[in-house]
């Protein structure tokens, strides 16, 4: 065993986004590429500046299967094992850590982290006797505090076994300082292969900001990350950017944050030092759909900002009120309007199947998309994830037994008028009704710059056609 090691993991399964929130496998978007695991990059950070040897892996982006693993782990010999686990594929990510017990017994720390584990810790790990400590809240500063030596007992944010018991300590308080945290070890990972899905450019995920105050009825961020939104000095942030551009050549950005465009002053002071700094980058992020203002947009424009996600969520106002979105179909209208005048394209969000969905919703919802006509768009059925106001719901109201197996592409429950297969089936139709459009398809060929492009193009295609 070597004491100095952490092994930090994307366990064997399908490629999925595993930023807590969103935890969907990406083979059921159409334009979302694999993401580089920044999380477990902050943790090997944290790990290097307390003297330890972090290593990374992502066996689902590499398509490696539980061998692999196994014989991985058999040559690092790590004293820590760190997961990323997904409440949709729960048993199935969590077989590592029970391989990495039957392999070396109490000379492993097996830890889980995930979205999972801020709101079902102690009930996990009461039923998988394997997991030693689960991270049940912002992890860095958790890390920091066990690879310093203190005890179990007085680490804040922390599930974890001893002897007979389960442990679960105080709730952790949010990090209000993220500009203390150092940049992700990007040294750990091959950076060209986490793509700019229209050119293969190196693309890199930066983490902007925390939080965010809306807390609608099916999302996480709120639960995860807490109310008030905890931002990054934009300095810290060029800092970021800088160093990616000079170490790692990666001048493709995406800025991650739960909401990015809440406060207007922050958003432009950032675009402006970009600007000013001459860094000649390009930008993806998302944006409220009720706050686009032209001055805004167009100094995001000019600071390289090629494309925002919205989230619309439906075409209903009545669906839109239900799940608390606080917005309305005019204020949606008037932001992509100015988005698209600014000339940034627009990546459309949009869910169907929450308990109140019905046909006529749904069809109001696939009107209103044609209507926008936005370049990209994911439809998502609905996936009553743990710790959401959703899974509340379905324990309350009789929908049904949850079933994640197929997540974001088969609904999670039923709704109050239409069966998981309904929806099912409504969906499938929505998606190939908007992208198999004459003027859509039209529309895409003449946005097309590169033949890579073209290439990602057709293969989204043929994929809506396969999928739906």
């Amino acid at each position: 065993m070597n004491e100095n090691n952490i092994y930090l993991i994307y366990p064997p399964s399908p490629v999925m986004n595993r930023e807590d929130r969103c935890q969907q496998p990406t083979d059921d978007l159409i334009v979302i590429p694999p993401l580089p695991p920044t999380d477990l990059l902050y943790l090997a950070s944290i790990s290097r500046k307390r003297g330890y040897n972090p290593l990374v892996r992502d066996y689902s982006f590499f398509n490696e299967d539980i061998e692999k693993f196994k014989q991985d782990l058999l040559n690092i010999k790590p004293r820590y094992l760190i997961a990323n686990i997904t409440t949709t594929n729960l048993k199935d990510d969590l077989e590592v850590l029970r391989i990495a017990k039957s392999l070396f017994q109490d000379s492993i720390i097996t830890i889980a982290k995930g979205a999972h584990f801020n709101f079902l810790a102690k009930d996990t790990l009461s039923e998988y006797g394997f997991i030693d400590i689960a991270f049940c809240s912002e992890c860095e500063l958790i890390l920091d505090d066990l690879l310093a030596g203190r005890r179990l007992n007085d680490i804040k944010g922390i599930c974890f076994r001893d002897a007979d018991k389960i442990i679960e300590t105080q709730r952790r308080p949010f990090n209000d300082e993220l500009d203390l945290l150092p940049y992700p070890a990007r040294d750990l990972v091959n950076n060209s292969l986490y793509v700019r899905p229209d050119n293969n450019q190196p693309q890199a995920v930066i983490k902007v900001s925390r939080g965010c105050p809306y807390h609608c009825f099916f999302c996480l961020a709120t639960p995860l990350n807490g109310r008030i939104v905890r931002k990054r000095s934009p300095e810290n942030i060029i800092g970021e950017i800088k160093e990616c551009i000079e170490k790692y050549n990666i001048k493709n950005f995406i800025f991650w944050s739960d909401i990015f465009n809440l406060d207007k002053d922050w958003v432009r002071d950032l675009c402006q030092k970009i600007i000013d700094e001459n860094l000649k980058i390009t930008f993806s992020t998302n944006t409220r759909a009720d706050s686009a203002d032209t001055e805004t947009v167009k100094l995001m424009k000019k600071a390289g900002c090629r494309l925002v996600s919205i989230g619309v969520e439906s075409g209903s106002q009545y669906m839109l009120d239900k799940m608390g979105k606080k917005i309305t179909l005019s204020q949606i209208k008037n932001t992509v309007k100015v988005f698209k005048k600014n000339g940034i394209q627009i990546y459309a969000y949009y869910v169907i199947g929450l308990p109140w969905e019905s046909r006529e919703t749904i069809f109001e919802t696939i009107k209103f998309a044609k209507l926008l006509n936005t370049e990209y768009v994911s439809f998502y059925t609905a996936a009553a994830l743990v710790g959401t106001r959703f899974y509340e719901y379905v324990e309350n109201n009789s929908l049904g037994v949850l079933n994640y197996t197929r997540p974001y592409y088969y609904p999670s429950v039923r709704t109050h008028s239409l069966t998981a297969d309904e929806v099912f089936e409504l969906h499938k139709k929505l998606v190939r009704s908007y992208y198999l459009r004459v003027p859509y398809i039209l529309k895409m060929l003449f946005s097309i710059r590169s033949f890579t492009q073209f290439k990602n193009y057709l293969k989204a295609g043929f994929k809506i056609l396969k999928r739906h």
